[in-house]
């Protein structure tokens, strides 16, 4: 019987600690700024199935959001309207420009009439899942004229800042603005940090090259109209996330009391 009622115990503390379930909700005036990377079926036991949501778990999370009142923003659009942003707003993202944003999430952006940002590296070869296909200019043409998406930059080639010179950081920053604005014909305002690595100085020269705003991959929820625009904590939801995790992390930004 002691045994039975310390297992109890035991596994109340684990999910305690997994799921993070008993914390207070972060308040519903701060936007869910939510960080995706591929919507496709996981591969085996591949390492990378964690940036990996399926499209039936994509779908799920988005009928969520759409059956419960929250309403849905671009990076720009959200923060051009920071002042008047309806308690429960989610913003979308996904970074480095994988084609499947385009058939598997698209559509189901689509259908709930929900917008995104997508992070696009110019150079789509350097991205690092080399399997994967990669977003055409005519996928990003098509996203543009939805009027559901956004494109910001993400560096020229999904470069490591930190371990770039100062003219280095500045021509994949810069030009990877640049090159997006003449290939599409559109402003490109917003700017995510490749790797999540950055530092005072790669704010300074996101800031100097025209954008408005740069996101990370810190964790957490922030307030849109006091924090630093160039450097936006974001949610991660993971390819492993069950969907009451998914749930949490609307909550409080984080699954448990680690991530």
């Amino acid at each position: 019987m002691v045994w039975i009622v310390l297992s109890f115990v035991i596994l109340i503390g684990w999910f305690s600690f997994r799921y993070n379930w008993w914390k207070r909700p972060v308040n519903y005036t701060f936007p869910r700024i939510l960080m995706y990377h591929l919507v496709r079926e996981h591969i085996g036991r591949n390492k990378y199935n964690s940036l990996r949501v399926t499209p039936d778990m994509f779908e799920k999370q988005i009928k969520y959001l759409y059956e419960n009142g929250w309403a849905s923003f671009t990076v720009t659009e959200a923060l051009e309207n920071v002042d008047k942003l309806p308690s429960k707003s989610v913003i979308i993202t996904f970074d480095d420009g994988y084609r499947d944003n385009f058939t598997n999430a698209f559509p189901i952006l689509k259908k709930y009439n929900f917008k995104a940002t997508i992070y696009l590296v110019n150079n789509r070869d350097h991205l690092g899942l080399k399997s994967e296909p990669r977003l055409t200019d005519n996928d990003v043409f098509e996203l543009i004229n939805s009027g559901l998406i956004e494109i910001g930059a993400h560096t020229l080639s999904h470069a490591n800042l930190n371990k770039l010179n100062f003219d280095e950081k500045k021509k994949e920053i810069c030009e990877s603005k640049q090159t997006i604005e003449e290939q599409f014909n559109i402003k490109c305002k917003s700017f995510a940090y490749p790797f999540g690595n950055y530092n005072d100085t790669d704010k300074k020269i996101v800031s100097q090259c025209g954008f408005g705003s740069a996101v990370t991959t810190k964790v957490g929820i922030a307030d849109l109209r006091s924090c630093d625009l160039f450097e936006i904590p974001r949610i991660a939801i993971r390819g492993r996330d069950n969907f009451f995790a998914f749930q949490l992390k609307l909550k409080t930004g984080k699954r448990g009391m680690i991530k």
